[in-house]
């Protein structure tokens, strides 16, 4: 097996997108966690529906809607002040412990990030934290006006890089994202950040499951969809190794 080209999701596989309960927490003293789940789920369910709808607004619309939608659902007051506040912790993400030293080990590789997320939000998120200094691209879905999984958003990968999926290894920490290249035909790790054994380990410590539990088990488990990744790891730095018994 060849692989040309390395792949990733940005939020969630690269960006911890947990890092923004830091201002949640702040702005709404004890919701932080519950916000940023709830957000989270309406921001992807949101990418589905408008690409179902055929009713496309780039990522930092969505972001900014499911946002509203969080808050107007838990009760809390719109603070436009706070509202922006909150919205600019996607430019400042925390990456993961482990993301700059795994991509600096995959150097002879084409690397590069296929995203959701608008031009503007990337390029920000990308040059804030430094990977514009080592990515080779980094693709944003708006040119297709349509979210993954659709195909049409992973098509970019060749069109961008000029490498066929065959030689590509698409890496996500999210399901849905990573049964979607894998439908496509790209090889996929996905990073198992949150194990089943683990979450019956914390419903085991409540009476009844507490919700913080139960929205990661719904947005981190593997979909049952007939399709499965390639490579199942717990982090980033697992790619390495990986990597290492394949030619470039």
């Amino acid at each position: 097996m060849k692989i040309k080209a390395v792949v990733f999701d940005a939020y969630g596989t690269l960006y911890d997108i947990q890092s923004v309960a830091a201002i949640t927490d702040e702005a709404f003293p004890g919701y932080g966690e519950i916000i940023t789940q709830i957000w989270r789920l309406k921001q992807l369910e949101y990418t589905w529906l408008r690409s179902l709808m055929q009713r496309y607004e780039d990522f930092s619309i969505i972001t900014r809607e499911s946002l509203a939608y969080t808050l107007r659902c838990l009760g809390l007051k719109n603070d436009p002040g706070v509202f922006e506040r909150i919205m600019g912790k996607y430019a400042h993400l925390d990456l993961y412990p482990d993301a700059k030293a795994t991509l600096a080990a995959m150097k002879g590789r084409k690397l590069a990030i296929l995203s959701n997320g608008s031009t503007d939000m990337l390029n920000s998120l990308v040059g804030n934290t430094g990977l514009d200094r080592i990515l080779d691209a980094t693709i944003s879905v708006d040119s297709k006006q349509i979210f993954k999984p659709a195909p049409d958003a992973y098509t970019l990968i060749e069109s961008n890089l000029g490498v066929v999926p065959a030689d590509v290894l698409f890496v996500s920490s999210n399901p849905f994202d990573a049964c979607g290249a894998k439908a496509f035909g790209l090889k996929v790790a996905w990073i198992e950040r949150v194990t089943p054994e683990a979450m019956a380990e914390a419903c085991q410590k409540n009476d009844l499951i507490a919700p913080l539990t139960m929205f990661r088990a719904l947005r981190m488990q593997m979909d049952e969809l007939g399709l499965e990744p390639d490579y199942r790891v717990n982090g980033l730095s697992a790619l390495v190794e990986i990597l290492s018994s394949m030619p470039s």
